[in-house]
């Protein structure tokens, strides 16, 4: 039985990685100007330089692959924290993750002119860690420890402060806030292959790790005295799971900028579709996260007819009444 019910969902997998596949060739094919899909697939394959093929693979491919790459690292790293914590609300958004490293990014550009988007990796992953180490050290304070809803409460309030920050920031430097405006959205307009090139070594290694490691976070997930008694070390494995949270949701934001909900929206949906087993949550959250993001800002250009539009806000328009129904479920007793 068990075999079977893993037969179909590595099916569903492979029918879930092709969608994925299909939506991001199909966005690029739209634009200004309509590409077809044979136009898109001969530009990647046998490039000869004519526009076309310089429009789909300097301007659309970039920005599908990075949609891609900051889908899947942030839904994995949501579910990462949500397994760690045990907190079915934990995401890299909602903790405080996302906003740490976005803060890091507008100050390096505003205070240290850089501009290297090489560069501001490494912030976006000191921003995202001291964010992780604070909202756990407020949320540890008292004598009940870091309960889900105490990580929830402080991760709110660290993230209102520094989107206070960022924006203080971006109000006193003009030129800082030409260069993010969209992206503090977090929109993948704009988007270079350069870019994509920084940054995607460390979300390949971060979704590598998840993957190879996704049986001990299903162990973590199970809580502290039962991974104790298998033999593992809880501390040495959330430790793991924060450097791995760091790299996903850092590179993600230095990549698309703060993208929320889609760390707290995917995860819940694999589990909805997949059970609690987090060998399979991490895959299927993967996917959905890349078809998550790629598809909202597919439809962001369709809808408002906008090449510029942000996916964040067509994400956001989506998770947030996601949100109050899981919220809603916790509140009355719901599992």
């Amino acid at each position: 039985m068990a075999a079977r019910a893993d037969g179909v969902r590595s099916c569903a997998l492979a029918v879930l990685c092709l969608v994925v596949a299909a939506v991001a060739v199909w966005s690029v094919t739209l634009g200004a100007s309509h590409t077809t899909m044979r136009d898109v697939l001969a530009a990647i394959f046998a490039f000869d330089g004519s526009r076309e093929h310089v429009v789909v693979t300097t301007l659309r491919l970039p920005r599908v692959l990075a949609g891609v790459l900051a889908g899947a690292a942030l839904a994995v790293a949501g579910a990462i924290m949500q397994a760690v914590t045990n907190n079915p609300l934990a995401s890299p958004g909602l903790l405080g993750v996302n906003a740490g490293a976005a803060f890091a990014v507008v100050v390096a550009m505003s205070l240290l002119g850089v501009a290297s988007s090489g560069t501001h990796i490494w912030f976006a992953f000191g921003g995202a860690g001291a964010a992780a180490v604070i909202v756990y050290a407020l949320a540890s304070s008292g004598p009940a420890g870091a309960t889900p809803l105490k990580l929830v409460l402080a991760g709110a309030v660290l993230t209102s402060f520094l989107a206070s920050l960022t924006t203080a920031f971006l109000i006193f430097d003009q030129t800082t806030l030409d260069a993010v405006r969209l992206w503090t959205a977090g929109s993948l307009a704009g988007r270079n292959m350069q870019q994509v090139t920084d940054v995607a070594p460390y979300i390949v290694a971060g979704l590598a790790a998840a993957l190879v490691f996704r049986r001990h976070l299903m162990t973590l997930s199970l809580g502290t005295s039962a991974a104790r008694a298998v033999g593992q070390d809880p501390v040495l494995w959330r430790g793991l799971a924060i450097v791995i949270v760091i790299l996903l949701a850092g590179g993600a934001v230095a990549l698309a900028g703060p993208v929320g909900f889609v760390g707290l929206v995917v995860p819940h949906i694999a589990r909805l579709t997949v059970g609690v087993d987090y060998r399979w949550i991490i895959p299927f959250g993967a996917a959905g996260g890349a078809l998550l993001v790629v598809l909202a800002d597919v439809l962001g250009r369709v809808i408002f007819a906008s090449q510029s539009f942000p996916a964040g806000v067509t994400v956001a328009l989506v998770g947030a009444p996601f949100f109050i129904w899981i919220a809603r479920r916790r509140v009355d007793g719901t599992p």
